[in-house]
């Protein structure tokens, strides 16, 4: 029989890796925060799984200093949590995994799209589907008894559109074109060049092009999307119809594959996009699903997606609901106290 060596600190090492964020938290096996640490994006189909989560181990040193353990040696908790953008194929979760449990981390690990954490954090159990809509686009659906509905999200390759990246490259196409002639007019063009303080929308993609601009910075153009919408560009509008269209169709295939197309099941919506609730988006979407799958609830998640993640943690130490709700709590004072 092989023997488990004992954590130095029992509960869950929670991250949830973003595009655009990590952050890292561990949890006691009660429910309490005992130190957190947030950093850049993971990118692991840029750099490799191994350099992407051996990138992670000056957060977790920083969520074990914050826990009172700078210095620690043998193993830091029982589990880790890992939900991890960009692990849309099971041979890129197993591979992760593999990597996760080279450090001395976890007594073990597990690892699930960050689309996941979304879910739990939404949802008082491991039923119902989510849709992320943030820098990209994804949606998964799970039932207790373990199954799932997925989709690849790996962008235009798999039949994905939108998100912060897709609307922005969109409103970057129909900028240009309004500009040079081959489109419609929209005030896109004059809004997007004004925000970045260039004379046209053309001399932002050529800022971007020739590096004078960071293509980081595109993501902004998603605010000044919804602000033109507001005053009632037609581009814009059906830009954000598209989306919101999209959207529910990821819910709806979801909800059908398990079969909760009958059933009232609730439907999280969260990412940067939805989660800024913009009811030019928001009113689109929760109109649609009405239409489409009248008995799914959607509820939009502002709590920090890390929540899910320690939560499918504590779901794998069959921590009890005052575990799980001691977290909830910690982490809903935390956003009160930063609002």
């Amino acid at each position: 029989m092989t023997h488990q060596p004992e954590p130095l600190l029992p509960g869950v090492l929670a991250i949830d890796a973003g595009n655009s964020k990590t952050d890292v938290a561990l949890i006691g096996a009660d429910g309490s925060i005992l130190g957190s640490a947030r950093g850049g994006g993971f990118e692991p189909h840029r750099i490799g799984g191994a350099a992407a989560v051996a990138g992670l181990a000056p957060l977790v040193e920083q969520a074990a200093a914050a826990a009172g353990h700078r210095d620690w040696s043998g193993v830091l908790t029982s589990h880790v949590s890992a939900c991890l953008a960009n692990a849309d194929l099971p041979v890129e979760e197993e591979a992760l995994r593999a990597a996760l449990e080279s450090h001395p981390w976890g007594v073990a690990s597990t690892v699930a799209n960050d689309t996941f954490g979304l879910l739990r954090a939404g949802t008082d159990g491991p039923r119902g589907v989510a849709v992320v809509c943030g820098a990209g686009i994804n949606c998964v659906g799970l039932l207790p008894d373990g199954r799932t509905a997925r989709f690849p999200a790996l962008g235009q390759l798999t039949g994905d559109w939108g998100g912060g990246a897709g609307l922005a490259a969109s409103s970057m196409w129909h900028a240009v074109r309004a500009e040079d002639g081959r489109g419609g007019p929209t005030g896109l063009a004059g809004a997007i060049a004004e925000h970045f303080g260039l004379p046209t929308a053309g001399a932002v993609a050529e800022a971007v092009h020739l590096g004078h601009l960071p293509g980081t910075r595109l993501h902004e153009i998603v605010r000044v999307l919804f602000a033109v919408a507001r005053e009632g560009d037609a581009v814009a509008l059906e830009l954000i119809d598209r989306q919101a269209d999209e959207i529910v169709r990821l819910a709806v295939v979801a909800l059908g594959r398990l079969e909760l197309l009958d059933t009232p099941t609730p439907v999280v919506l969260g990412g940067g996009v939805l989660a800024s609730r913009q009811p030019l988006l928001l009113d689109n979407v929760t109109a649609r699903l009405a239409e489409a799958a009248p008995l799914a609830e959607p509820r939009v998640v502002v709590a920090p997606p890390v929540l899910g993640a320690a939560l499918l943690g504590l779901d794998h130490l069959a921590a009890g609901t005052p575990a799980q709700a001691r977290l909830r709590e910690a982490y809903e004072a935390s956003r009160q106290a930063a609002a």
